[in-house]
């Protein structure tokens, strides 16, 4: 399996790792989630349940109060029959007249008034009176309590009186506490027991209470309209009886807790991705850096051992030279000394890696031609190499040694790929800020899933290839000569054509 494989391999395992923690987190999350909403639900359930018991409870009470109530009634009543028997001339027995006046002393609590027709008070009992009493009458202002209940008639010597009396004393702290009760204990139960959003309303959609809501908003009708609506698509509404014959409805929505809790799996997610993408990246750039310093040795390691045999072989044909003259004019010590050449400027190319190149304006036409040339006597008779360059002055920044040798890997893997026969063509253009050139061969194309990955190193579609030349290429071009360089087409079959990004100016 070769290096691209392994890697492609590798970031597989580490996406379906990352998945598969992803996915666990999402569904461990909405159990939690699940958990709490359930939770939330059973509080509400509560919260109705608390209402309802001390709706019944407030109810009891009205009950015992109205128990209470006909009670004094019947006290003030008993007060008044004693009243008139006191005053009937009639009655000659001293037993009754005692018994009478026992009843009418032992009332200590209820306050009552006995008025004549003309609503003069002529006795009072457990009440202050304020003023002379001489000239107060029943309808003073001060005897407003006394006129809640109907007067008892007490007859007189043919005459009328009238005992008004009102709630005593403990009677009416009892009520006032019970007022205090009904007024309060909704929202008392919606604050203490309820942590959602909660409204209670009655059968005319009228709020009865409500719970960790904006108070402005209950306070709007059409807003109250929106979040009734919006809770019911959330939760059921729950039904509460508090007694008094009208059912009750109670919304509630998810608490703010809870719907945090519901996001937070997907938040958590994007920030592993981004962790996971961070990772990644990060992970890249070490092995850039791990693979510059290796590109960085293996280069000057070549060229260093390059050079001493190169030298050797040169002044081996300087030797043979000088030992027999006629051997100046031999062509085949000619091509000897042209590869003896070749193999300085290659020497010469691994030494530059690693350092920064010097750039210098080079005249285009003329890099591609003597580029062309070279290949050109060393490819089949049957290969084609044509060149469009419509600007014989077009300079590009460019080292020549580095650039060269971009052009040399591209012509021998179009060379490669036609298998000695077709034809390589290079066109030229330009903008006011770039050169661009257009490499394009005849030979078998690149299919389309694999031409980002042929920049990759260790691809190769050779079985002998180490899948060097191109990632090789694309270091020398980017890295060296801030350009560019892509496929800019290819088709299976027809051939492929790369494209070189080139600064005009150094």
């Amino acid at each position: 399996m070769d290096i691209y494989k392994r890697r492609t391999n590798l970031k597989l395992v580490l996406l379906v790792i990352a998945i598969g923690i992803g996915l666990f987190t999402t569904i461990y999350t909405n159990y939690l989630t699940n958990k709490i909403a359930r939770e939330e639900k059973r509080k509400a359930k509560l919260w109705a349940a608390a209402i309802t018991s001390k709706a019944h409870l407030v109810h009891y009470t009205n009950q015992l109060f109205e128990r209470l109530a006909s009670d004094e009634r019947k006290k003030v009543d008993v007060w008044s029959q004693a009243t008139q028997l006191l005053t009937d001339p009639q009655i000659e027995n001293g037993d009754i007249l005692a018994f009478c006046s026992q009843i009418i002393t032992n009332n200590t609590d209820i306050p009552v008034i006995l008025a004549d027709e003309n609503g003069k008070l002529i006795k009072y009992r457990n009440f202050q009176i304020k003023g002379d009493e001489a000239k107060l009458n029943i309808a003073d202002g001060q005897f407003e309590a006394f006129r809640i209940y109907p007067p008892i008639i007490v007859s007189f010597e043919s005459k009328k009186n009238f005992i008004y009396y009102k709630d005593s004393n403990l009677f009416s702290e009892l009520k006032k506490t019970l007022n205090d009760i009904i007024s309060s204990f909704i929202t008392e139960v919606v604050i203490n027991t309820a942590s959602a959003p909660v409204i209670m309303i009655d059968p005319m959609d009228h709020v009865i209470g409500f719970g960790n809501i904006d108070s402005t908003e209950i306070k709007n009708p059409a807003r109250v309209k929106e979040l009734i609506i919006s809770m019911s698509h959330i939760h059921d509404p729950i039904e509460v009886d508090l007694g008094d014959g009208g059912k009750k409805l109670i919304y509630y929505d998810d608490s703010t807790v809870l719907k945090q809790l519901k996001v937070f799996p997907y938040i958590q997610l994007g920030i592993f991705s981004l962790f996971l993408v961070f990772s990644y990246f990060a992970f890249s750039s070490s092995r850039h850096a791990e693979q510059n310093m290796v590109w960085v040795g293996m280069a000057k390691e070549t060229a260093h051992q390059l050079g001493t045999p190169i030298s050797s072989l040169g002044a081996w044909i300087e030797y043979l030279k000088e030992t027999d003259p006629t051997l100046a004019n031999n062509s085949t010590l000619g091509e000897m000394e042209h590869d003896v050449e070749r193999l300085t400027l290659v020497a010469d190319r691994f030494s530059k890696i690693g350092s920064v190149p010097q750039l210098k304006a080079e005249n285009v036409k003329d890099t591609l031609e003597r580029n062309i040339d070279y290949m050109r006597r060393r490819a089949s008779k049957d290969v084609h190499f044509g060149l469009d360059c419509p600007d014989d002055q077009l300079t590009f920044a460019i080292n020549t040694q580095l650039f060269d040798w971009v052009l040399e890997n591209l012509y021998k893997n179009a060379l490669d790929a036609m298998q000695g026969a077709g034809s390589i063509n290079t066109a030229v253009s330009s903008d006011s800020s770039k050169v661009y050139l257009d490499v394009t061969d005849s030979g078998c194309g690149i299919p389309r899933n694999r031409q980002k990955t042929i920049f990759e190193p260790g691809f190769s579609t050779k079985r002998r290839g180490w899948g060097l030349g191109l990632s090789l290429t694309k270091r020398i071009v980017e890295s060296y000569h801030s350009g560019k360089i892509y496929v800019k087409h290819s088709e299976v079959g027809k051939g492929t054509t790369f494209r070189i990004e080139i600064p005009r100016n150094v």
